[in-house]
Order: structure tokens, then C-alpha cells, then sequence
């Protein structure tokens, strides 16, 4: 049987005298996930005791909180896949993706996602989970992606990137001649093209958007160039590169130059963030792949 997610505390000075209820409410547990525990078949103990939310604890009290059981989407079947795990706790994974494969299920890629690898992943492992994934990419687009390994981490999580705590840095390589600045910021709202369901543009309705970047180095056919969001709208450094008149290498959507490489030449190459349990500074990183390795050897 798989385990189910949960949670402890050991009660301080404090929180003695305050209901559960409260408690859970400042460790940032939401009404939606609490009304699942007390309604879909969570428990609350105290001391290995189950007590109900409004129990006002104590000082040494272990409070433990067993989440509901998660039962993955029917829309997301399980599939062995490997995937290239760059780390792993109770809590979160951060996986390596590579270019070619959906972050999740799409109409045209109903097979071969990521949350399809996790799904797996997770019946083989026992752990009792669906798919949470924190940080998308696009198809075509490789690099680091950060998984929660349960709704209330995702929760904590989505919270940390509407802040601005979660970090992501780029490589990319941009066409459109030679790029001219070392660095520069690019500020534009990006919204969605008005004939299109999946293009995006800069327009003056859209969303706030903020891209830097800054050159690695120049060459003939391109410029690699590192980028650093500071939002994360969908299709950001695509929509904004091609503002700038440097779409990336195999970006046919955004006019991007497909004579060089098959797909966007786009890398998520570092993930930093504050563990949400751990309260430790996480970094990840990953290197290149072999298709954009091998134009800089080239």
C-alpha cells in the first residue's frame, strides 16, 4: 500500500494554546487542502492520537497531518519512461528534460509527457501521488524542470513563484544577425496573438513580462546569449527575442532560422530556490545538450 504524504511538528511555546485549525492556517495549509483532510479521508494526530481541528495544542505536542490519498488524472496514464532525476526528496524532484517531449499531455502528444514518466514512476516507487509540476517548458524546449510530489508542496511552491523565489536561468542561441548588446533588459507585456490559440506577441493589453539577458559569446551564424526571468509568461524569451529582431535558432513560430537546428534552441540551465521544508538553498543545474553542444563545437 502507498504511503500517504503527510506532515509533522513538534509544538513550541508559541503556538501552545492555539486550535489546529489556526495552526495549519500559518503553516501555510490552505481552506481547500484542510476541508480535504477533514471530508476525503485525511487524519490529524496529536500525541498518535486523532483529535479534530478545533484541539488547542501544547507545548511538546507532536501534531502529525495525513494528507488524502492522490489519485492521478485519468487523462495522465502511467508509462515507463526513464527520466534524468537530478535530485529527490520526500517533498520534490528536479528532472532534467529533453527537447522533443510535452511537460504534460497535449492533444497532438496525448503519450510520452513528462507527467506520463512521473505517473510511472510514481506506481513503481509506491508513492502515493499525481503529477505537480511547478516550472513548464515547452515541447521543444530541454532543460531543468522542478516537480512538487504533492498538491499542498505545489501549493507552497506556486506561492514562491508569484514572489519571485524561484529562479531560472537560460541558455539560448538567437539568430537575426549578430546580436550588438553584451546585456540588456527587455520589458514588454506579452498577450495572446488574436488569431492564434497557441501564439503569443507583445501588445500593450498583455501581461507585465520582464526577460535580461546578457552575451556568452558571439559566432558567425548566432549569438549564445544567457537569459534570466523575471516572470514567467508563456513562450517569454521566444516572444521576446523575436521582438528584438533575434529569434531563436529553430523557432519557426517566432521566425526563427530552422536551417541549423530542429527545435527552438532553448536550455533551462539552473533552478535556484529556498527549500519550503528544509529552509536550505537549492541549486540545480544541467548542462547542454547534444544538439546545441554541438553547434558551438561546430
Amino acid at each position: 500500500m502507498a504511503a500517504r504524504f503527510k506532515l509533522t511538528w513538534i509544538i513550541d511555546e508559541r503556538s501552545s494554546g492555539e486550535q489546529i485549525k489556526d495552526f495549519l492556517k500559518h503553516e501555510e495549509i490552505s481552506r481547500i487542502a484542510l476541508t480535504d483532510i477533514k471530508f476525503k479521508g485525511g487524519t490529524i494526530l496529536v500525541n498518535d492520537e486523532e483529535v479534530n481541528v478545533r484541539y488547542k495544542l501544547n507545548t511538546g505536542d507532536s501534531l502529525t497531518v495525513f494528507f488524502p490519498p492522490e489519485i492521478p488524472s485519468e487523462g495522465v496514464r502511467a508509462e515507463d519512461i526513464p527520466m534524468d532525476i537530478l535530485y529527490e526528496d520526500e517533498y520534490l524532484l528536479v528532472v532534467n528534460k529533453p527537447a522533443m517531449m510535452n511537460t504534460i499531455p497535449s492533444r497532438e502528444h496525448p503519450n510520452g509527457s513528462l507527467a506520463n514518466a512521473l505517473v510511472g514512476y510514481y506506481h513503481q516507487k509506491g508513492i502515493q501521488a499525481t503529477s505537480h509540476i511547478v516550472t513548464r517548458l515547452d515541447r521543444d524546449t530541454s532543460g531543468i524542470v522542478l516537480i512538487a510530489k504533492h498538491r499542498h508542496v505545489h501549493h507552497l511552491f506556486s506561492k514562491m513563484q508569484q514572489q519571485g523565489q524561484i529562479k531560472r536561468t537560460y541558455e539560448a542561441f538567437a539568430g537575426g544577425g549578430v546580436l550588438a548588446a553584451n546585456h540588456g533588459t527587455i520589458k514588454e507585456p506579452i498577450g495572446r496573438k488574436s488569431d492564434s490559440i497557441i501564439e503569443r506577441e507583445v501588445r500593450q493589453d498583455g501581461q507585465y513580462a520582464c526577460t535580461h539577458y546578457r552575451l556568452i559569446k558571439r559566432y558567425e551564424a548566432f549569438t549564445h546569449i544567457e537569459l534570466r526571468l523575471e516572470t514567467g509568461r508563456t513562450h517569454q524569451i521566444r516572444v521576446h527575442m523575436s521582438f528584438l529582431g533575434h529569434p531563436l535558432l529553430g523557432d519557426d513560430l517566432y521566425g526563427g532560422d530552422i536551417s541549423l537546428i530542429e527545435r527552438q534552441a532553448l536550455h533551462c540551465k539552473r533552478i535556484e530556490f529556498l527549500h519550503p521544508f528544509y529552509k536550505e538553498e537549492m541549486l540545480f543545474s544541467a548542462s547542454l545538450p547534444q544538439d546545441m553542444n554541438n553547434m558551438l563545437k561546430g
